[in-house]
Protein backbone atom coordinates (compact mmCIF):
# COMPACT_ATOMS: atom_id res chain seq x y z
CA UNK A 1 0.00 0.00 0.00
CA UNK A 2 0.96 3.44 -0.59
CA UNK A 3 0.36 6.76 0.52
CA UNK A 4 -0.49 9.52 -1.72
CA UNK A 5 2.23 12.50 -2.08
CA UNK A 6 2.28 16.20 -3.45
CA UNK A 7 0.35 19.04 -3.69
CA UNK A 8 -2.91 19.93 -1.44
CA UNK A 9 -5.83 18.10 -2.49
CA UNK A 10 -8.74 20.96 -3.10
CA UNK A 11 -11.26 18.24 -4.49
CA UNK A 12 -10.92 15.70 -1.22
CA UNK A 13 -11.16 19.13 0.93
CA UNK A 14 -14.22 20.40 -0.88
CA UNK A 15 -15.42 17.01 0.19
CA UNK A 16 -15.23 16.68 3.11
CA UNK A 17 -16.29 20.24 3.51
CA UNK A 18 -19.52 19.09 2.04
CA UNK A 19 -19.69 15.69 4.33
CA UNK A 20 -19.45 17.90 7.08
CA UNK A 21 -22.24 20.34 5.90
CA UNK A 22 -24.62 17.02 5.32
CA UNK A 23 -23.37 15.72 9.22
CA UNK A 24 -22.23 12.54 9.65
CA UNK A 25 -25.49 11.58 11.73
CA UNK A 26 -27.57 12.40 8.63
CA UNK A 27 -25.26 10.15 6.45
CA UNK A 28 -26.60 6.37 6.44
CA UNK A 29 -24.08 4.09 8.11
CA UNK A 30 -23.04 1.93 4.59
CA UNK A 31 -23.00 4.94 2.47
CA UNK A 32 -20.92 6.48 5.28
CA UNK A 33 -18.63 3.77 4.91
CA UNK A 34 -18.53 3.69 0.87
CA UNK A 35 -17.61 7.58 1.38
CA UNK A 36 -14.82 6.32 4.17
CA UNK A 37 -13.65 3.46 2.31
CA UNK A 38 -12.99 5.28 -1.20
CA UNK A 39 -11.13 8.28 0.59
CA UNK A 40 -9.14 6.04 2.64
CA UNK A 41 -8.04 4.29 -0.51
CA UNK A 42 -7.50 7.30 -2.32
CA UNK A 43 -5.03 8.55 0.41
CA UNK A 44 -3.31 5.01 0.11
CA UNK A 45 -3.45 3.55 -2.96
CA UNK A 46 -3.26 -0.20 -2.89
CA UNK A 47 -0.90 -0.27 -6.09
CA UNK A 48 -0.25 2.45 -8.78
CA UNK A 49 -3.34 2.93 -10.77
CA UNK A 50 -2.11 1.27 -13.91
CA UNK A 51 -1.88 -2.12 -11.50
CA UNK A 52 -5.46 -1.75 -10.03
CA UNK A 53 -7.37 -0.44 -13.19
CA UNK A 54 -9.83 -3.24 -14.90
CA UNK A 55 -9.29 -3.83 -18.55
CA UNK A 56 -10.35 -7.15 -21.08
CA UNK A 57 -6.37 -7.51 -21.52
CA UNK A 58 -5.89 -7.92 -17.71
CA UNK A 59 -9.14 -9.13 -16.30
CA UNK A 60 -10.07 -12.10 -19.02
CA UNK A 61 -6.69 -12.51 -20.60
CA UNK A 62 -4.35 -12.45 -17.32
CA UNK A 63 -6.92 -13.61 -14.92
CA UNK A 64 -5.96 -10.72 -12.48
CA UNK A 65 -9.75 -10.68 -10.96
CA UNK A 66 -8.79 -9.02 -7.99
CA UNK A 67 -9.43 -5.47 -10.28
CA UNK A 68 -12.42 -6.20 -10.29
CA UNK A 69 -12.87 -5.50 -6.26
CA UNK A 70 -9.83 -2.54 -6.52
CA UNK A 71 -10.87 -0.54 -9.56
CA UNK A 72 -14.24 0.82 -8.53
CA UNK A 73 -12.31 2.46 -5.49
CA UNK A 74 -9.38 3.63 -6.48
CA UNK A 75 -9.73 7.22 -8.25
CA UNK A 76 -7.84 8.73 -11.09
CA UNK A 77 -7.07 12.13 -9.02
CA UNK A 78 -9.13 14.12 -6.08
CA UNK A 79 -11.64 15.82 -8.44
CA UNK A 80 -12.60 12.61 -10.05
CA UNK A 81 -12.89 11.01 -6.31
CA UNK A 82 -15.11 14.62 -5.57
CA UNK A 83 -17.82 14.12 -8.02
CA UNK A 84 -18.00 10.68 -7.53
CA UNK A 85 -18.37 11.00 -3.60
CA UNK A 86 -20.78 13.70 -4.38
CA UNK A 87 -23.02 11.46 -6.33
CA UNK A 88 -22.31 8.60 -3.89
CA UNK A 89 -23.28 10.51 -0.71
CA UNK A 90 -26.92 11.92 -2.25
CA UNK A 91 -28.02 8.95 -3.87
CA UNK A 92 -26.91 7.02 -0.85
CA UNK A 93 -28.95 9.08 1.47
CA UNK A 94 -32.34 8.58 -0.99
CA UNK A 95 -31.66 4.78 -1.36
CA UNK A 96 -30.42 3.13 1.47
CA UNK A 97 -33.40 4.43 3.82
CA UNK A 98 -35.56 2.88 0.86
CA UNK A 99 -33.55 -0.29 0.69
CA UNK A 100 -32.37 -0.63 4.08
CA UNK A 101 -28.62 -0.95 4.76
CA UNK A 102 -28.54 -4.74 4.54
CA UNK A 103 -29.47 -5.08 1.27
CA UNK A 104 -28.05 -1.58 0.12
CA UNK A 105 -24.58 -3.33 1.29
CA UNK A 106 -25.14 -6.41 -0.85
CA UNK A 107 -26.43 -4.03 -3.64
CA UNK A 108 -23.22 -2.07 -3.59
CA UNK A 109 -20.74 -4.79 -3.56
CA UNK A 110 -22.37 -7.06 -6.37
CA UNK A 111 -22.91 -3.80 -8.62
CA UNK A 112 -18.96 -3.05 -8.41
CA UNK A 113 -18.16 -6.71 -9.56
CA UNK A 114 -20.46 -7.20 -12.09
CA UNK A 115 -20.64 -3.91 -13.34
CA UNK A 116 -16.63 -4.66 -14.13
CA UNK A 117 -17.24 -8.09 -15.78
CA UNK A 118 -20.36 -6.14 -18.15
CA UNK A 119 -17.60 -3.58 -18.86
CA UNK A 120 -15.15 -6.27 -19.77
CA UNK A 121 -17.98 -7.86 -22.12
CA UNK A 122 -18.54 -4.29 -24.05
CA UNK A 123 -15.31 -3.67 -24.34
CA UNK A 124 -13.98 -7.40 -26.20
CA UNK A 125 -17.73 -6.99 -28.47
CA UNK A 126 -16.23 -3.35 -29.73
CA UNK A 127 -12.59 -5.02 -30.37
CA UNK A 128 -14.15 -7.93 -32.21
CA UNK A 129 -16.99 -5.73 -33.81
CA UNK A 130 -14.85 -2.92 -34.89
CA UNK A 131 -11.45 -5.23 -35.78
CA UNK A 132 -9.46 -2.54 -33.09
CA UNK A 133 -6.81 -4.64 -30.23
CA UNK A 134 -6.87 -1.18 -28.58
CA UNK A 135 -9.99 -1.52 -27.00
CA UNK A 136 -8.75 -4.48 -24.88
CA UNK A 137 -6.43 -2.32 -23.41
CA UNK A 138 -8.46 -0.03 -22.30
CA UNK A 139 -8.44 0.32 -18.78
CA UNK A 140 -11.02 1.84 -16.45
CA UNK A 141 -11.01 3.16 -12.38
CA UNK A 142 -13.52 5.00 -10.52
CA UNK A 143 -17.09 4.55 -8.85
CA UNK A 144 -18.83 6.26 -11.75
CA UNK A 145 -20.22 2.45 -12.96
CA UNK A 146 -21.69 1.82 -9.76
CA UNK A 147 -23.10 5.51 -9.47
CA UNK A 148 -25.07 4.95 -13.18
CA UNK A 149 -26.66 1.65 -11.66
CA UNK A 150 -27.84 3.39 -8.86
CA UNK A 151 -29.04 6.08 -10.39
CA UNK A 152 -31.19 3.45 -12.79
CA UNK A 153 -32.15 2.05 -9.22
CA UNK A 154 -32.86 5.69 -7.89
CA UNK A 155 -35.29 6.56 -11.05
CA UNK A 156 -37.18 3.43 -10.72
CA UNK A 157 -37.98 4.07 -7.24
CA UNK A 158 -38.87 7.54 -7.45
CA UNK A 159 -40.41 7.61 -10.92
CA UNK A 160 -41.92 10.83 -12.35
CA UNK A 161 -39.20 13.22 -11.23
CA UNK A 162 -37.64 15.61 -13.49
CA UNK A 163 -33.55 15.97 -13.86
CA UNK A 164 -31.66 19.11 -14.59
CA UNK A 165 -28.77 17.94 -17.60
CA UNK A 166 -27.18 20.66 -18.97
CA UNK A 167 -29.97 23.01 -18.15
CA UNK A 168 -32.04 20.91 -19.77
CA UNK A 169 -35.41 19.55 -17.50
CA UNK A 170 -35.35 15.54 -18.99
CA UNK A 171 -37.76 13.26 -17.22
CA UNK A 172 -35.49 10.87 -14.60
CA UNK A 173 -36.54 7.92 -17.05
CA UNK A 174 -34.33 9.00 -19.68
CA UNK A 175 -31.57 10.84 -17.40
CA UNK A 176 -29.05 8.64 -17.18
CA UNK A 177 -29.50 8.26 -20.92
CA UNK A 178 -28.83 11.50 -21.90
CA UNK A 179 -26.41 11.84 -19.12
CA UNK A 180 -23.97 8.80 -20.28
CA UNK A 181 -24.26 10.72 -24.02
CA UNK A 182 -23.66 14.55 -22.40
CA UNK A 183 -20.88 13.44 -20.00
CA UNK A 184 -18.74 11.52 -23.08
CA UNK A 185 -19.28 14.75 -25.15
CA UNK A 186 -18.10 16.94 -22.40
CA UNK A 187 -15.01 14.92 -21.12
CA UNK A 188 -14.36 12.48 -23.88
CA UNK A 189 -11.31 10.66 -21.67
CA UNK A 190 -14.34 9.39 -19.74
CA UNK A 191 -15.33 5.86 -19.86
CA UNK A 192 -18.31 5.27 -22.16
CA UNK A 193 -18.08 1.71 -21.86
CA UNK A 194 -17.65 2.04 -17.87
CA UNK A 195 -21.13 3.92 -17.52
CA UNK A 196 -23.42 2.20 -19.82
CA UNK A 197 -22.29 -1.17 -18.31
CA UNK A 198 -23.63 0.78 -14.82
CA UNK A 199 -26.69 1.04 -16.75
CA UNK A 200 -27.14 -2.19 -18.00
CA UNK A 201 -26.72 -3.73 -14.42
CA UNK A 202 -29.00 -1.13 -13.36
CA UNK A 203 -31.76 -2.37 -15.58
CA UNK A 204 -30.39 -5.76 -14.95
CA UNK A 205 -31.86 -5.73 -11.24
CA UNK A 206 -34.86 -3.63 -12.00
CA UNK A 207 -36.33 -5.03 -15.13
CA UNK A 208 -34.52 -8.17 -15.30
CA UNK A 209 -33.89 -11.27 -13.76
CA UNK A 210 -30.46 -9.91 -11.13
CA UNK A 211 -32.86 -8.96 -8.39
CA UNK A 212 -34.39 -12.44 -7.56
CA UNK A 213 -30.53 -13.74 -8.60
CA UNK A 214 -29.47 -11.72 -5.61
CA UNK A 215 -32.55 -13.07 -2.91
CA UNK A 216 -31.68 -16.41 -4.06
CA UNK A 217 -28.35 -16.12 -3.40
CA UNK A 218 -28.97 -14.38 -0.69
CA UNK A 219 -30.86 -17.36 1.09
CA UNK A 220 -32.09 -16.47 4.72
CA UNK A 221 -29.21 -13.50 5.40
CA UNK A 222 -31.25 -11.31 4.37
CA UNK A 223 -34.91 -10.23 4.22
CA UNK A 224 -35.94 -11.34 0.63
CA UNK A 225 -38.92 -9.05 0.38
CA UNK A 226 -38.33 -5.89 -1.56
CA UNK A 227 -37.57 -3.36 1.10
CA UNK A 228 -38.90 -0.59 -1.42
CA UNK A 229 -42.63 -2.34 -1.88
CA UNK A 230 -44.88 -0.67 0.26
CA UNK A 231 -46.81 -3.70 3.10
CA UNK A 232 -50.46 -4.37 1.62
CA UNK A 233 -51.78 -5.16 5.25
CA UNK A 234 -52.88 -2.65 8.06
CA UNK A 235 -50.27 -3.11 10.24
CA UNK A 236 -49.89 -0.07 12.50
CA UNK A 237 -52.00 2.97 12.83
CA UNK A 238 -49.73 5.31 10.76
CA UNK A 239 -51.72 4.50 7.57
CA UNK A 240 -51.31 1.40 5.22
CA UNK A 241 -53.22 0.19 1.98
CA UNK A 242 -55.93 -1.97 2.43
CA UNK A 243 -56.98 -5.30 0.68
CA UNK A 244 -59.53 -8.16 1.54
CA UNK A 245 -57.28 -10.95 1.55
CA UNK A 246 -57.65 -13.45 4.51
CA UNK A 247 -54.82 -13.76 7.16
CA UNK A 248 -52.86 -17.22 8.07
CA UNK A 249 -52.76 -15.36 11.70
CA UNK A 250 -54.33 -12.86 14.13
CA UNK A 251 -56.92 -10.56 13.12
CA UNK A 252 -57.62 -7.45 11.07
CA UNK A 253 -60.54 -5.19 10.48
CA UNK A 254 -61.02 -2.10 7.56
CA UNK A 255 -60.72 1.09 9.01
CA UNK A 256 -64.85 1.92 8.97
CA UNK A 257 -64.74 -1.14 11.80
CA UNK A 258 -63.46 0.40 14.50
CA UNK A 259 -66.10 -0.63 17.18
CA UNK A 260 -65.16 -2.56 20.35
CA UNK A 261 -68.01 -5.07 19.52
CA UNK A 262 -66.38 -6.27 16.09
CA UNK A 263 -62.97 -6.22 17.34
CA UNK A 264 -64.37 -8.39 19.84
CA UNK A 265 -65.77 -10.66 17.44
CA UNK A 266 -62.61 -10.50 15.10
CA UNK A 267 -60.47 -11.74 18.21
CA UNK A 268 -62.66 -14.31 19.03
CA UNK A 269 -62.28 -15.60 15.84
CA UNK A 270 -58.63 -15.21 15.14
CA UNK A 271 -58.19 -18.48 15.92
CA UNK A 272 -60.33 -19.71 13.51
CA UNK A 273 -58.16 -18.37 10.53
CA UNK A 274 -55.92 -20.80 8.77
Amino acid sequence: MQRRQGRVNAGLLLLLYQISQVGLRNIPSVTLGVLVLNIFFFLNPVRPLPEVCISVNEGFYRKNWQRLLLSPVHHADDWHLYYNMISMLWKGIMLEKKLKSTWFAYIIVVFSVLIGVVYMALEFMLMKILDDPSYEMNCAVGFSGVLFALKVLNNHYNPGRVSSVLGLQISSKYACWVELVAIHLISPGTSFAGHLAGILVGLMYTRGPLKKIMEACAGGIFSLSDPARPRDYYSDFGGATYNNERRPYGFWFPPNQHSEEEIRRQRLRRFERR
